[in-house]
């Protein structure tokens, strides 16, 4: 699967030809816009222009998550290139950036390599919680953020920011219906409580029966999918200096799982079907503070508790089947606590250092968090039963100095004591104690007011741990910390109609850390899977990441974007010929159009391509390569809006997640076969909103 020559070249050949024909997208509302809006970037230390940060950074408006009716992250990832996530629960709750990723969680702790924040409170690993309720932007920043974030951020980070309170009284009034008895609502209010305080509240249910059918128990609702999300921001700014950010967030899902079939199909015949819940509180406080003519405090203080429980038929079918047939459940019941604390002082504009060429900040960082596990499980006499808890203390410093009137340099450096502990009820336990770095260094090069030119080295971490499982071998037992060098090349275009991101990439990854699993058949039948994680000697990637935007007239924007990505491990013990890592497909294209047809009628449509990849680096199994088309077309006045939308419009069945190397079905002798989840099949659907 990867990519020979002839194959890297063609889509090389068609980003080539996007970004010199115009065909690119601009981020905006249909109705006429004369100039492109700058895009600021949040999540880095400060709100910096996409078009000035030295990296590889895509942005998805709020605009542009209206027109795909996302109301999950998951529903984004199809545009932005060189991103992939795994599904395996009712979201898509794991994410790779590069091929670098979880897939699953099961028994063993999780150190993520994709770090993702909701409002600065820490989702990680915990995706299933990342709805877009009145979402501004996600911002995906793809290759190490060794001196941004640190061990959660080896291979990117995905933030999420949200509307903040407004200065005048605003609302929105948001509905959609559509096929397998699909509904969704959603409310804002936002406005001023005084001269220095605003508010904004947001709330949102979503509710549809899914689209599997179970044909054994004769209902359509076992994949169901049920979640609600309630906000509220309150913003206090009693002067010029000081500006105080607290953010309430609930989020609850209660969704069905049963995806697998014998057959891989639609249709079910689980007897016990699986649930995919979770309930997640947080708090949050943002402030920024000049308590000086030359210093910035900016200081950020999260909170959450998540209360998760997944589980599933584990013979995908009813007891009965088949004479030698077997019933079996899993669940895994989860309760995390997080708290994180980032404080750090900054230079501001008086305060620039080196004769007024520098800015400067140095920060500290604490992070803590515990999770404790209970798995029932058919074949344990005893619920197993974990506990794992995770300290990380940092600190961090990074200096931004102009060389010249063209020219920036960029030096940041991470260094970080990391912590884990783990004990369980099979009297396995274990901890470990690391010190970690990791850093960055570019160079930007101004080459025009509207061009420029940066390149990039960067050092990501991920710390090591040990596996749980006490019947694993001793040389199993644990494994090293991984490290990522990346090297990057980009440049950036941005006018007042269009705007291009190019960026091409090399990483280099040390000890890299690769799930495997044991598949242990049992007498009756059905298969043991023992999880564990060990290190590959090495591996590399390379690849390019296009980002385009164009208005093209005042009626016509489009947008093109592109991925390409070739992945080694360097380990033929661990690694399927030719070493290709898991959920790393060679290619991803997203390519749209929205036309303004006039008298508040408007238009869009895009197609999202990704080739085909494996799902797991112990087996064989994969996706297939595929076309996504969906449309839309709406009608718009002035406070109101009406939309007919359609997703996978050609109906593509399109694999999400993918098991092989065992037998699951009794009625072929438990022949080994490989089995699929699917992705949603075609899905039309109405939305309106209302504006007041």
């Amino acid at each position: 699967m990867g990519l020979a020559p002839k194959t890297l070249l063609k889509p090389i050949v068609l980003a080539g030809l996007l970004a010199n024909s115009g065909f690119l997208f601009a981020d905006t509302d249909t109705d006429t816009k004369e100039v492109m809006e700058e895009v600021l970037v949040t999540a880095d230390f400060r709100d910096t222009s996409l078009n000035e940060l030295a990296a590889s950074v895509q942005v998805i408006g709020e605009t542009q998550i209206e027109q795909q009716e996302a109301r999950h992250i998951e529903a984004l990832l199809n545009l932005i290139p060189n991103v992939n996530y795994s599904s395996g629960a009712s979201r898509g709750r794991f994410f790779q950036i590069r091929g670098i990723g979880e897939r699953s969680q099961f028994v063993e702790p999780v150190n993520p390599s994709v770090g993702l924040l909701v409002d600065g409170i820490d989702m990680s690993g915990i995706g299933a919680a990342a709805t877009l309720l009145d979402t501004q932007q996600v911002e995906v920043l793809r290759g190490p953020q060794g001196t941004l974030y640190g061990a959660n951020a080896l291979a990117g980070l995905i933030n999420v920011k949200t509307n903040e309170p407004s200065d005048e009284f605003t609302g929105k009034l948001k509905a959609s219906v559509a096929e397998f008895d699909s509904h969704q609502l959603s409310a804002v209010l936002s406005g001023p409580l005084s001269e220095t305080v605003a508010y904004r509240v947001a709330a949102q249910t979503e509710q549809s029966d899914g689209y599997m059918e179970n044909r054994h128990l004769g209902r359509d609702d076992t994949a169901n999918i049920d979640e609600k999300t309630l906000r509220a921001k309150l913003r206090i700014e009693p002067n010029e200096e000081l500006r105080l950010d607290l953010t309430a967030l609930v989020v609850d899902v209660d969704n069905g799982y049963d995806h697998f079939t014998l057959d891989n199909s639609f249709n079910t015949l689980s007897d016990e079907p699986g649930h995919d819940r979770q309930e997640t509180q947080a708090v949050a406080a943002q402030l920024n503070w000049q308590f000086s003519s030359t210093t910035v405090l900016d200081a950020t203080l999260s909170v959450a508790n998540s209360d998760m429980e997944y589980g599933y038929d584990e013979d995908w079918a009813f007891d009965g089947i088949h004479p030698d047939g077997y019933s079996s459940k899993d669940n895994y019941i989860r309760e995390r606590d997080n708290t994180t604390a980032d404080v750090r002082l900054m230079s501001s504009e008086q305060g620039r250092i080196f004769n007024g060429s520098s800015d400067w900040l140095i920060g500290l960082y604490v992070f803590d968090q515990d999770e404790s596990l209970r798995r029932e499980y058919t074949y344990l006499a005893n619920d197993f039963l974990s506990d794992f808890s995770t300290e990380r203390t940092a600190i961090y410093t990074q200096l931004d100095s102009d060389l010249s009137d063209v020219l920036v340099l960029s030096a940041g450096a991470r260094f970080e004591k990391h912590r884990n502990s783990y004990s369980d009820s099979n009297q396995v336990n274990g901890s470990s104690d690391e010190n970690l770095w990791g850093g960055k260094l570019s160079l930007s090069y101004q080459a025009s007011d509207s061009s420029s030119a940066y390149a990039l080295l960067s050092r990501g971490y991920k710390s090591g741990g040990f596996n749980t499982d006490g019947t694993l071998p001793a040389e199993f037992r644990s494994f090293d910390t991984e490290v990522l060098w990346n090297y990057e090349l980009g440049y950036k275009l941005s006018g007042e109609k269009h705007n291009l991101q190019l960026a091409f990439f090399y990483q280099d990854r040390e000890d890299v850390q690769i799930k495997s699993s044991n598949a242990v058949p049992r007498a009756d039948g059905s298969t043991e899977f023992v999880d564990f994680i060990d290190n590959s000697a090495n591996g590399e990637s390379y690849g390019l990441e296009l980002s385009s935007q164009w208005q093209i007239t005042e009626a016509l924007d489009a947008f093109a974007n592109v991925g390409l990505l070739e992945t080694e491990l360097n380990d033929s013990s661990l690694s399927r010929n030719g070493g290709e890592v898991a959920h790393a497909p060679s290619y991803q294209a997203a390519l749209g159009l929205n036309v303004d047809l006039g008298r508040g009628w408007y238009t869009s449509a895009d197609i999202q391509a990704k080739d085909e990849f494996y799902f797991s680096d112990s087996h064989n199994a994969s996706s297939e390569a595929f076309v996504l088309f969906n449309a839309k077309i709406a009608y718009r006045k002035a406070d109101w809006e009406l939309r007919l939308w359609g997703k996978n419009l050609s109906d593509e069945e399109v694999r999400s997640r993918g098991f092989g190397g065992f037998g699951n079905d009794p009625r072929n002798g438990y022949a080994t076969s490989e089995y699929f989840q699917f992705a949603a099949p075609r899905q039309i659907g109405v939305s309106g909103e209302y504006r007041f």
